[in-house]
């Protein structure tokens, strides 16, 4: 059932996790981030001298904005607008795969998938009748650090979405023929998102590598030796631990009137008790532990360099360190913020090294994280010479000036990605829900652009001499199988094809 609602990329570059690539869909592990970067031929600006236009100029919209919380612990946040007839539910539990147990990777997306099976009131037929119906529109999504469900209806069936979700919520029926069918569909999914995915192999192995001590070094989806292993029981435990209004958010963004929508989510919302949640583990991965560097032999058809910086975002550098994930932000996109940035500009059109290139860093996330590039050469441009021209574009943005107008692109780019983003009924809920499931304020977007703006040349080169350094650095080097394991799989094909052919 799992799906993204469309965003912005430069959003997504910001919210993971939001990743997310990384993208925010379930189990999508295959994407690192977008191409692009900044090209630094313009007038060329001292570290402290003035910088150019204040991206502060640009503005979040925070009006229309409600914000409710029941006795039983649910909150409510409620998004006026008024363009068109239509209104957006979405309920955002705060659980997902760095919640999971070290044995039972993937349960949360398993549940999510339960859930769309039926009620003790509502049966899975009579659910999708209902969506149907009154010209709905809904899915789910799992991610790291939330799972989450929506409904798009007319604004007059508002009503509809939250009985139907506040029902599922804790009268979700586990049966046993739905559970075998749904653990096979999950599987399969995975057999085609990953294990059919020589890049996404890749990129598993190469979380794995770089997070070895965080839940996020793992695959959203999880590895196909647990999913199996999991039963009905310990799913069903897994929701009366998790599914309740003390540990949700839900979102209602559209033509509405923020008064009656408290009264309808207190009508199907009020009388459901909160849980006594666990404490959910820390996401956290230790820095600096050494340079590695590995290779992995996939069925891919050209090799792909992976290279991952160990970074904080901006909930695990704190109030106090705040400036330096903001300029980590602002470093991504002066190496891969559009077309004319350092990477996409001079290691792919000006030197010929590369044929693609792309960046992700999750500045807006519940843990530490990767500052990642991806990056295929040019025929006859190894990986290796692939890289040092990577690090060398780093090492000039620690040591050689940086222009003005580059550090102005980068932070118009990071703001007008999540402007872009309130375009959208979907992207104003997500945009929101998604940072309350991590632990933030949404309305710290409207500070956002100052915060920036306080960024100066010489904080960007600080942080980049910081973390992006070699002892902080993870790298895989994916390359095609070898000529003769390639004319083994050959002639074994060509040998089973002919006793096929012998056999029929």
């Amino acid at each position: 059932m799992s799906s993204t609602l469309p965003l912005p990329a430069s959003f997504l570059r910001l919210a993971c996790a939001l990743a997310i690539a990384t993208t925010l869909a379930a189990c999508q592990t295959n994407s690192v981030g977008t191409t692009s970067s900044a090209d630094g031929n313009a007038l060329v600006q001292s570290p402290d001298s003035k910088e150019s236009q204040p991206s502060s100029a640009l503005s979040m919209d925070m009006s229309g904005r409600h914000e409710y919380q029941l006795a039983n612990g649910l909150k409510i946040v409620v998004k006026e607008d008024h363009r068109a007839p239509v209104a957006i539910t979405q309920i955002w539990y705060r659980v997902g795969s760095t919640d999971e147990p070290l044995d039972k990777g993937g349960i949360s997306h398993l549940l999510e998938h339960m859930m769309f099976k039926g009620t003790s009131t509502v049966s899975s037929d009579d659910y999708e009748r209902l969506i149907a119906k009154f010209g709905g529109v809904n899915n789910a999504f799992t991610s790291y650090d939330y799972t989450g469900y929506y409904e798009l209806f007319p604004a007059n069936r508002m009503p509809l979405a939250l009985e139907l979700e506040a029902d599922r919520m804790k009268n979700l029926i586990f049966d046993d023929k739905e559970f075998t069918k749904e653990h096979q569909v999950v599987m399969e999914e995975r057999r085609q998102r990953t294990d059919d995915n020589p890049l996404a192999k890749a990129y598993e192995s190469f979380r794995l590598l770089a997070l070895p001590d965080s839940p996020k070094g793992e695959s959203v989806i999880g590895p196909m030796s647990e999913l199996e292993s999991i039963t009905l029981p310990e799913l069903k435990e897994w929701y009366k631990t998790w599914y309740a209004p003390n540990n949700a958010t839900l979102m209602i963004v559209g033509d509405v009137d923020p008064t009656e929508v408290l009264a309808q989510v207190k009508r199907y919302f009020g009388e459901l008790k909160p849980s006594n949640l666990p404490k959910r583990p820390a996401v956290s991965q230790k820095g600096f532990r050494g340079y590695q560097q590995v290779e992995s032999e996939q069925a891919v058809q050209v090799p792909v360099l992976l290279m991952g910086y160990n970074v904080p975002s901006l909930v695990t550098a704190g109030t106090a360190n705040e400036k330096q994930a903001y300029a980590l932000s602002l470093a991504q996109d002066v190496l891969d913020g559009g077309l004319s940035a350092r990477l996409e500009s001079r290691l792919i059109r000006e030197q010929g090294l590369l044929t693609t290139v792309g960046t992700s860093y999750d500045l807006l996330d519940r843990g530490d994280g990767l500052f990642l590039i991806q990056a295929t050469p040019r025929e006859g441009v190894s990986l290796e010479q692939a890289q040092q021209a990577i690090i060398s574009e780093i090492e000039k943005l620690k040591t050689d000036p940086i222009a003005a107008d580059e550090v102005s692109r980068a932070k118009t780019n990071t703001v007008t990605g999540l402007v872009y983003a309130q375009d959208s009924m979907e992207g104003q809920a997500r945009m929101i829900g998604s940072l309350q499931s991590i632990g933030l304020d949404d309305r710290l977007l409207a500070e956002l652009p100052a915060k920036l703006d306080g960024v100066k040349i010489s904080d960007i080169q600080a942080a980049s001499k910081k973390y992006l350094v070699k002892d902080n650095l993870t790298v895989m080097h994916v390359i095609p199988p070898t000529e003769q394991a390639s004319k083994e799989k050959a002639s074994t094909k060509q040998i089973s094809q002919k006793t096929v052919s012998k056999n029929q």
